[in-house]
C-alpha cells in the first residue's frame, strides 16, 4: 500500500507470526512493542479484535486489557482458513474439484491417503 501502510491482512500475518513465536499470550502493548515500525496502539487493538472475533485467537482478561494467543499451530489455522473459505459456498464442489486439480501428484496421493483411499 502506498504511504507505508500494510494492508490489514499483512497485519494479521505479522501479528499472528509474533504471537506464535511469543512463549505466552501477549497483550496488545506487547504485540506492538515486537512490530516494526510505529503502529498506532489502537490499530493493534482492532486487528486483535477481529482476529479474536474471526476464531484465530483466544484471549483472556489481564488488568484492563486482554492477553491474546493463536488457537492453533500453523497447519491448523492453515486449514481452517481453508475451511472458512469454502464454508458456505454454494457451488462446494466446484470449488473443491478446482482444488484437485490444481494439486501435485504427491499431494494428491497425500489428500487420498489422508481420507483413508490409500
Amino acid at each position: 500500500m502506498t504511504g507505508g501502510r500494510r494492508a490489514a491482512g499483512a497485519l494479521e500475518s505479522e501479528i499472528m507470526d509474533v504471537l506464535q513465536e511469543a512463549a505466552e499470550p501477549l497483550t496488545p502493548a506487547g504485540v506492538r512493542r515486537h512490530l516494526d515500525g510505529d503502529l498506532a496502539y489502537t490499530t493493534v487493538v482492532t486487528i486483535l479484535t477481529r482476529m479474536h472475533a474471526k476464531g484465530l485467537l483466544v484471549r483472556q482478561k489481564s488488568g484492563r486489557a486482554y492477553r491474546y494467543a493463536p488457537v492453533s499451530d500453523e497447519p491448523g489455522l492453515v486449514a481452517r482458513r481453508m475451511y472458512q473459505a469454502l464454508d458456505g459456498r454454494p457451488d462446494r464442489a466446484a470449488v473443491l474439484a478446482r482444488f484437485v486439480e490444481s494439486l501435485s501428484a504427491q499431494d494428491e496421493r497425500l489428500v487420498r491417503t489422508l481420507l483413508g483411499g490409500g
